[in-house]
């Protein structure tokens, strides 16, 4: 068993600092390896739903940006990661995931908690090792503390991801009365340092940026990054090149975050508005614009990095206006095709490449200005349109009075459906230091509420705040499962009783069964779930309701809370189609 409880060891050694396990008995010299190692003492969180487990390990990876280890029994157990480890894949979040399992030889012999662990989870896991049963034998010592050390470093190697480490384990699984559990310090060590890359410099590059009339910039789902927003500020300054950026690209958030000590850190230090070449309400302009208008700015290049788009309107319009060239920028790894124009990949770092060409100082010939100007068009049209009084209370005016009242420095998480389309289309607040989290690897819903509150129990002192429908709330009730207080969680809970995004997008709401087999009507209110996990609960159906609540709700004092948002779907989608008719209006 001593190769096992170096487990813990190497994961220590590697700067491993959070594990999340859930109980079982054929995994407990795991459990124990973590339990009794002194390096995770405080830092291992047991939560029983192994669902929740696993994006509660992902919330904290997203938050801290180091690898999580998870740990589970065998059997089923390891099946109900892969929701999390799906979403860890495609988001390229490091988890080590731990599946303790039976000896090979009893696989396939209709013993209990038994099935087919080898390569759980397929291709949404970026490697799979099968840890040696029997490790007397020093060549096996050897290999097990190997793989241990490959599985890690593969896990953090760009680009990151998820990678299983499958445990067979025979009995006893506990050890004896009075005996140590006791670790090898001089255990093998691999570690692995990043290549230095340098900037594209290639003549060709030189020559094309040089002569290229009009430049975009597209920035996909990325972490706050302050030398990359502040690198690419630099070059579309240079360039007269606008930058499109969803919500979740980070682009409000041009400095480092600070150390959350208290709830509310001093703000008089905030910076000004990001950059004006920054372009963040295309879901509102491209709506509204004919097919000759988007011809109109059509890119000579388009330089992309990042991971996935929410904006569908942003995807769509470049598929439909394909750049000449389309140049994606990242340090090694695949690269999707996103809008069928790629020609060429380039192995920087983003913040490398983009620093380099500002310096150069070939400004482009003609840069895309209507962009800007469409985007404060834009940003006086939402203005307008919310100062309106609404006719009813509804969930799209509700959701931006939500947006406006966020703390600063908050850590905002996005569930998706609706909350994350609604706050692409509204932005964020300026001036608040908002960093933006969304589960867009495969756009679920479960999990978003154990995403949530794992990046609550990483920084227990900033602000998390989950904006959230109710399918998907509801969905993952047991994220709140668990013995450990998190007093800075916040939950912005909208229930419309159903799927109300079905109700709002084309093709189901046309159709007779819309209520029963898409909308799926529900009754349930959060009001048990806060009474049950000890949350204060603030339910709100009217617009002075909801003011009033608002101020309370994030007071520091307050706790973990929900505020729960109750308003009617059809009227959602009545005045989200004035809201649509309204942009047509404006942008015609």
């Amino acid at each position: 068993m001593q190769a096992v409880y170096n487990i813990a060891e190497i994961c220590a050694q590697h700067g491993v600092t959070d594990v999340v396990l859930s109980p079982g008995s054929r995994s407990a010299p795991l459990t124990l390896a973590f339990a009794r190692h002194p390096a995770f003492q405080g830092r291992l969180k047991v939560v029983p739903d192994e669902r929740a487990a696993a994006f509660i390990g992902l919330g904290i990876a997203q938050a801290t940006r180091r690898p999580v280890v998870l740990v589970c029994t065998s059997g089923s157990a390891g099946l109900n990661y892969a929701p999390a480890v799906a979403e860890a894949f495609f988001q390229q979040i490091p988890l080590v995931v731990l599946t303790a399992d039976r000896p090979p030889e009893w696989i396939d012999q209709l013993d209990g908690q038994t099935i087919r662990q080898q390569n759980l989870y397929g291709r949404h896991a970026k490697g799979a090792f099968e840890f040696p049963v029997d490790t007397a034998h020093p060549d096996a010592k050897w290999h097990a503390e190997r793989m241990m050390n490959e599985a890690i470093n593969l896990a953090g190697a760009y680009p990151a991801g998820p990678v299983q480490v499958n445990v067979p384990l025979r009995e006893p699984f506990y050890p004896k009365a009075g005996e140590a559990v006791r670790y090898d310090k001089d255990v093998k060590i691999i570690q692995t340092l990043p290549t230095s890359l340098r900037a594209e410099k290639h003549q060709g590059t030189y020559y094309e940026l040089k002569e290229a009339r009009r430049i975009l910039v597209v920035l996909g789902q990325q972490p706050a990054n302050a030398k990359l927003t502040t690198a690419v500020s630099h070059f579309a300054a240079v360039f007269g090149a606008p930058v499109i950026g969803d919500v979740i690209a980070n682009l409000s958030s041009p400095v480092p975050l600070p150390t959350y000590g208290s709830y509310y850190p001093d703000t008089s230090s905030l910076l000004p508005k990001p950059s004006a070449q920054f372009v963040g309400k295309h879901d509102v302009f491209l709506a509204g614009l004919s097919k000759s208008e988007k011809e109109a700015l059509r890119p000579d290049i388009l330089i992309t990095c990042g991971q996935s788009l929410v904006s569908k309107s942003l995807k769509l319009f470049l598929r439909d206006v394909a750049p000449v060239q389309h140049w994606h920028v990242q340090p090694t790894g695949p690269v999707a095709d996103t809008f069928r124009s790629l020609t060429r990949i380039i192995h920087d770092t983003p913040e490398a490449f983009f620093t380099h060409w500002a310096q150069a100082a070939l400004p482009a010939r003609e840069n895309l200005l209507p962009l800007q100007k469409l985007e404060a068009q834009a940003v006086t049209f939402l203005e307008n349109f919310f100062t309106q009084p609404a006719p009813a209370f509804n969930e799209f005016s509700a959701f931006h009075l939500a947006m406006e009242a966020l703390p600063a420095y908050t850590a905002l998480h996005l569930a998706n459906s609706m909350a994350v389309r609604y706050a692409n289309i509204l932005g964020l607040p300026t001036g608040r230091q908002l960093e933006v989290f969304a589960n867009r690897g495969t756009s679920g819903i479960d999990g978003c509420n154990s995403t949530a509150v794992g990046a609550a129990l990483a920084q227990p002192g900033r602000p998390v705040v989950l904006l959230t429908g109710d399918v998907a709330f509801f969905y993952d009730r047991n994220a709140f499962w668990h013995n450990y207080p998190t007093p800075n969680l916040r939950v912005v809970l909208f229930n419309n009783h159903g799927g109300g995004i079905f109700r709002l997008i084309d093709g189901p709401r046309q159709q007779p069964e819309l209520e029963e087999f898409f909308e799926t009507r529900q009754l349930l209110t959060a009001e048990n779930t806060a009474r049950d996990f000890h949350l204060r609960y603030f339910p709100v159906s009217s617009f002075d309701e909801l003011k009033a609540a608002l101020p309370v709700f994030f007071a520091a004092e307050t706790g973990a809370a929900i505020l729960e948002v109750f308003t009617d779907s059809k009227t959602n989608a009545a005045f989200f189609e004035e809201y649509r008719a309204a942009v047509k209006t404006a942008f015609a």
